[in-house]
């Protein structure tokens, strides 16, 4: 009989589990509850724990950090969430692949009697194995944390790549290593995700993505270990004498990952598997693999044989885009993306598209859609400064999907602005509405066109087209104008009325609003409150008689 420790902090959702559940009959003999992290890490120090039941979202601490430090220090107990958050099924699926499970509030209490059941059952027949009976049997399993740090170290070259240098390490950290086993490398690259995901998702994601990779690549798991790269990188490791560790074998399994991850987590992704080598020639055959998924820029869900990749052995040639950039000016930017597309399919299929390649066409490219934006007028450094625009184009030079996709982003927002450029109106129109709201400000004539990613001569000369006037005069009558209401129909200093219109200089204003009125400041109010008094004595005379 095995222990369970129920970990939430609504003390009516434990008591309801609580009650909710035959224990004996799942193989329970005793249950404990603590309503927070800090009460669950006490109650670990003091009983032994099988099985935690545990919410994912608490105030004190999540679960997630829970698990983690469980993880360190008790790696034989297995874990499951509850959560109240429904939009995480594709994670429960996988999530459910390993040693953890995921079930969703309010509990069903006969599916977590299945849960239980079955975490119980896990934890029996891991208490069953028998220690290492030879190198390699169940190696994967000792100390995992302990293990991990070992094969970190080594991959990162903190363990120099020697013989002599990883067994002296193994021996220092009392880790059982035979230095003539040989590992089938698998690197695990994520290429994109094609669903937004919260922080909070992003957490639930890398464990669920880790125990669906334990269970497809690493069956029963005594045959090999996994490591987190970061970056949506991982590196199994599986034990060459295994059955599991097969070219055919493995080959389908990551095909099987590939497309669960391709469905569950909405990702592309790719899984390159080495040469076995030694532990001491582990780094370097993993910068080979690293290096391959960095020329990797045509194919993605796919599974790769180092010693079967061979890929851009040609050399591409770039297409003539003179003709792509007549047909963006005429405003056929459908067949221009058509044509792009179909060169990057043409080049893939031809073992031409190498990251060389890739970066060449980006570059003429940018080089014929900015010719054409300044043609219209367009300023392409302001148009594409968004965050969107700038992602798209830092990930443009991993793949040609990516490429594509900043391709398609970039000339479908350039030829939709190119468009409203000239309904001339509509720049006019937001000209002036930028000119009324930031009327006080100190701004400039260039200020207002990259406000509408426009050249400033260029916008001067539709903008004069379209009201007969300049930019700056156009800017000065609307000051000016409001100047006048102010004078006339406020008692504000006229250092307060320049100020309130954006000018600093007060003489500069006076000489300005002479110029456009005739009268300086104080004469023009004068004369205004003059008139209000002669029609307000008129409108007396009349009420009188």
């Amino acid at each position: 009989m095995f222990q369970l420790l129920i970990v939430d902090d609504e003390v009516l959702a434990v008591d309801g589990v609580k009650s909710g559940v035959d224990w004996r009959e799942v193989g329970i003999s005793r249950v404990f509850a603590a309503y927070s992290v800090a009460q669950a890490k006490e109650m670990f120090e003091r009983e032994r724990i099988d099985i935690l039941l545990c919410d994912i979202e608490m105030p004190q601490g999540t679960g997630l950090q829970l698990l983690e430090w469980v993880r360190e220090r008790y790696p034989k107990t297995e874990t499951i969430f509850l959560t109240c958050h429904a939009d995480f099924a594709f994670a429960k699926q996988a999530i459910q692949l390993g040693s953890l499970d995921y079930v969703l509030k309010p509990v069903p209490f006969a599916e977590l009697a299945d849960v239980i059941r079955r975490a119980a059952n896990k934890v029996r027949q891991e208490n069953q194995l028998s220690e290492f009976t030879q190198y390699g049997k169940y190696w994967f399993q000792y100390q995992p944390l302990l293990v991990e740090k070992f094969w970190l170290d080594i991959v990162n070259q903190t363990i120099p790549g020697n013989a002599e240098a990883v067994m002296r390490a193994a021996e220092e950290r009392k880790i059982p290593f035979a230095g003539e086993m040989k590992f089938i490398p698998v690197l695990i690259r994520v290429r994109r995700w094609h669903k937004v995901i919260s922080l909070r998702e992003e957490k639930i994601m890398e464990y669920a993505f880790r125990n669906s990779a334990e269970e497809l690549l690493l069956p029963g798991r005594e045959n090999g270990l996994l490591l987190s790269l970061g970056n949506g990188t991982m590196l199994a490791l599986l034990d060459g004498d295994a059955e599991s560790s097969r070219e055919d074998k493995l080959k389908e399994a990551c095909k099987a990952y590939i497309a669960f991850c391709h469905r569950y987590f909405y990702c592309d992704l790719s899984c390159y598997i080495g040469d076995g080598v030694r532990g001491h020639e582990m780094a370097s055959m993993l910068l080979r693999l690293t290096e391959l998924d960095r020329n990797n820029v045509a194919y993605d869900n796919r599974v790769f044989l180092l010693h079967e990749l061979r890929m851009a052995a040609k050399q591409g040639v770039l297409p003539d885009m003179s003709v792509w950039a007549v047909m963006l000016r005429e405003g056929a930017q459908e067949k221009v993306l058509a044509e792009a597309e179909t060169y990057m399919e043409q080049q893939a299929n031809a073992g031409r598209l190498s990251p060389e390649l890739l970066h060449q066409f980006i570059q003429d490219f940018q080089q014929t859609l900015y010719y054409v934006l300044q043609t219209k007028g367009i300023q392409a450094h302001q148009l594409l400064s968004d965050s969107e625009s700038m992602e798209l184009s830092v990930r443009s030079v991993r793949s040609a999907t990516d490429l594509i996709a900043w391709i398609r982003h970039a000339v479908v927002k350039a030829m939709t602005y190119a468009t409203s450029i000239e309904q001339s109106q509509s720049v006019v129109n937001r000209v002036i509405f930028y000119i009324k709201q930031h009327i006080t400000e100190d701004f400039s004539r260039d200020d207002i066109a990259n406000s509408v990613f426009l050249n400033p001569d260029y916008l001067t000369r539709v903008f004069k087209k379209e009201t007969g006037m300049s930019i700056s005069d156009y800017l000065l009558k609307e000051r000016l104008g409001i100047a006048q209401e102010l004078l006339a129909k406020t008692d504000m200093p006229v250092s307060a009325v320049a100020a309130q219109i954006g000018y600093s200089n007060f003489s500069h204003f006076s000489r300005m609003f002479k110029k456009y009125t005739d009268l300086n400041p104080i004469d023009y109010r004068m004369k205004q409150q003059n008139k209000q008094a002669a029609l307000e004595g008129r409108q007396s005379d009349n009420e009188k008689s």
